[in-house]
């Protein structure tokens, strides 16, 4: 039975099953502590955080999406639910993965997750094909099987939001673009994006769709964040605008650097990430923590909430993608979607960040 573009499937109950694939990883129920008195404090007078639309889809999520690139890596699967619960107890809806992360880990732990907490309804799934060793490319039989692969992973029958990882300039777009709209008219996916285009490509291919009458691109996954700034506002921005399409910039937090994680070399050694942040370690990157230190210290706020609420401080800006090693630092993640930067401080990191 075909379904409308973009529409939600039914839910299946119980287990999917003919679908075979990786072996379940079993996932234990920690014990996580409950809030303290003054954290309760916080949140119940905190505002709640307004949804926001991803590009013209029908997708409102809360505008920041967990990211599971360390699910499976240097996260394991007690780490991995420990994060997830966090997450969704606090309201988060929107979570990243890939079939690559971690060889397709990232992807079981999401699943199983999700099949253990019976929550699949209230999470809003994105996840990119083209990447992995067993599906690479973007030819319609790597999409189609990379999209069944990733549903098996996943326990679930239908993935909310598909990225394209790279740009498979090898293959015609047509074909790409014919071989997610079967998928969509499936029912297996229900909208899809770009994660690695420039604003010719993302263009090509809203122009390749509307003569094949097939969906477009809702989304784009760009690298965005206070100190990478010109790929995306040089063009992108522009082209985002005019196809409308919904912005979740990546590598938000400069690879922990924009948290105040690493501020020496020392710092860089304590990490197995330390080596993302270690190329801002220089007189801007220094600036530009002296300015976030400063809003964060007026804003009585955690300094990498204020880099996420910078990103929030955007146009098109639909949610931040963005990690967490462990479950203590998603409420300073989630303070992002309700922190209020004033003008004078976001044109302050701006000019920081320049």
């Amino acid at each position: 039975m075909s379904t409308a573009p973009g529409a939600k499937p039914s839910v299946l109950t119980g287990p999917v099953e003919p679908l075979a694939g990786p072996p379940a990883i079993s996932m234990p129920h920690p014990v996580i502590p409950g809030p303290t008195t003054e954290e309760t404090a916080a949140i119940v007078s905190a505002p709640a955080p307004r949804l926001r639309r991803i590009g013209s889809s029908d997708l409102r999520v809360l505008p920041l999406a967990l990211s599971g690139n360390v699910f499976g890596w240097t996260a394991d699967a007690a780490t991995t639910t420990e994060i997830l619960d966090a997450f969704a107890a606090a309201g988060g809806t929107l979570v990243d993965t890939a079939d690559s992360y971690a060889g397709g880990r990232s992807e079981i732990m999401i699943g199983n997750w999700m099949r253990d907490r019976r929550n699949r309804d209230g999470v809003v799934v994105a996840t990119k094909v083209g990447k992995s060793a067993d599906h690479p490319g973007l030819t319609a039989r790597a999409v189609t099987d990379a999209v069944h692969a990733s549903l098996r992973r996943l326990r679930t029958n239908w993935i909310d939001l598909l990225y394209l990882h790279v740009d498979d300039q090898e293959v015609p777009f047509e074909e790409t673009l014919l071989a997610v709209d079967e998928l969509i008219r499936a029912g297996k996916v229900r909208w899809f994006g770009g994660s690695d285009h420039t604003g010719d490509r993302l263009i090509e291919a809203r122009i390749a769709s509307a003569q094949l009458g097939v969906a477009p691109m809702v989304a784009v996954q760009n690298h965005y964040n206070l100190l990478h700034r010109t790929e995306y506002e040089s063009g992108l921005a522009h082209v985002a605008s005019r196809l409308d399409l919904g912005v979740l910039p990546r590598f938000a937090l400069a690879g922990g650097f924009l948290s105040g994680k690493y501020r020496s070399r020392a710092d860089l050694a304590k990490s197995v990430r330390g080596a993302e942040a270690a190329r801002h370690l220089g007189r801007r990157g220094t600036r530009v923590l002296a300015t976030l230190d400063r809003v964060a210290a007026e804003q009585d706020a955690p300094i990498a909430s204020v880099a996420l609420a910078w990103l929030l401080a955007k146009p098109l800006v639909a949610a931040p993608v963005v990690s967490a090693s462990s479950a203590r630092q998603v409420p300073d993640l989630l303070r992002a979607t309700t922190l209020q930067l004033t003008r004078s401080q976001v044109t302050a990191l701006d000019r920081a960040a320049a």
